[in-house]
């Protein structure tokens, strides 16, 4: 068994969540395991079942609003991870991103052993360089990255995503459908008035709808949830992440962008209609593990774009979902018999 594993995930926080089904497989067959990740990812790192300790540190080759390189912060983080007596790393990355820069500070930190994906010749900064399918899903690729070391998920873990035990959750009439109208990456998010027009059509319907964003996103989910009204709840900005989780979790179906959120509805077991953007493909960033509804152009010419803004006017992919799609996608996730496709 190894002793001491460091698990590495620089980006955001539904990256973070992703990983969770590798996380534990590493747990299952290390003694400890610390978790490096962005500041991005530390509330959802914070969640995940497996992990004995958090490093959080901005890397400027991984970060989407990268700072200037900080040789004093680089050295720090060296000297950090020198002092923690760690037998092997495992650097988890997307296709699109190079996992060279953080095996170059591992190996100077003394990490005997390092694996990775890497397309790039990684000269012997690397151990083990892995290849793997460029469409599998992100969990996947997590999975057969851990497992090149010899870690696998234990005996009857499905490889779902997962959570630490969550706070209670609001006092909320049941049953009821969670709107989260905002994304980190705009390119992704439908837009206020849809869903807007959303909420309101549900409210028509007779559902009970919560209204739910980010401390950033309070104006937006206030737009989105309208005048105070019977049937409407607007929690926008009022719960950090392990909240929101509790609050996904009581939800019959959550409507959701690409974003960190659908990822978090899926590790607390909540149907997603996942309003899909393909700027990046769904085959390896749909919702896992759960009954979900993906929406939107798939086939537009410009997918796999990875554009944070929309450059194409009217935002083609998104504005062309209509709101009677969705409606209609709830109702089929939160029927008493309803399926869907499971990651």
């Amino acid at each position: 068994m190894t002793a001491h594993v460091l698990v590495v995930r620089l980006d955001s926080a539904g990256d973070v969540l992703l990983s969770g089904p590798a996380v534990r497989a590493v747990a299952a067959g290390a003694t400890r395991v610390t978790y490096l990740c962005g500041p991005q990812g530390r509330a959802a790192a914070g969640l995940l079942p497996g992990i004995d300790d958090i490093i959080v540190h901005r890397a400027p080759w991984i970060d989407p609003e990268p700072e200037p390189v900080s040789r004093a912060a680089i050295t720090a983080l060296i000297d950090d991870l020198a002092g923690r007596d760690i037998d092997a790393a495992i650097i988890l990355s997307s296709w699109h991103q190079s996992a060279l820069p953080t095996a170059l500070v591992l190996r100077m930190a003394g990490v005997p052993t390092i694996a990775a994906v890497s397309e790039d010749y990684p000269g012997s900064l690397l151990d083990v360089r892995h290849a793997v399918d460029d469409d599998i899903h992100e969990v996947l690729r997590s999975l057969s990255t851990v497992g090149t070391l010899g870690f696998r998920l234990p005996e009857g873990d499905d490889g779902r995503l997962r959570l630490r035990p969550l706070p209670a959750r609001p006092a909320l009439d049941q049953p009821y459908t969670v709107v989260h109208p905002g994304a980190s990456v705009p390119a992704r998010a439908w837009s206020p008035t849809a869903n807007a027009d959303l909420v309101d059509a549900l409210v028509a319907c007779g559902r009970q709808v919560v209204v739910t964003g980010s401390p950033d996103e309070a104006g937006l989910a206030a737009f989105v949830a309208g005048r105070p009204r019977p049937g409407v709840v607007d929690l926008g900005g009022g719960t950090d992440l392990a909240g929101l989780a509790a609050v996904l979790a009581g939800a019959d179906a959550v409507v959701v962008g690409n974003t960190g959120p659908a990822h978090l509805a899926a590790a607390v077991g909540t149907p997603v209609v996942s309003l899909f953007a393909p700027t990046v493909p769904s085959s390896r960033w749909a919702p896992w593990g759960v009954p979900s509804v993906l929406l939107g152009q798939q086939d537009i010419p410009c997918a796999g774009c990875r554009a944070r803004v929309c450059p194409v006017a009217g935002h083609p992919c998104l504005s062309s979902v209509p709101v009677e799609a969705v409606v209609e996608a709830v109702d089929r996730l939160s029927a008493p018999l309803a399926v869907g496709p499971v990651g």
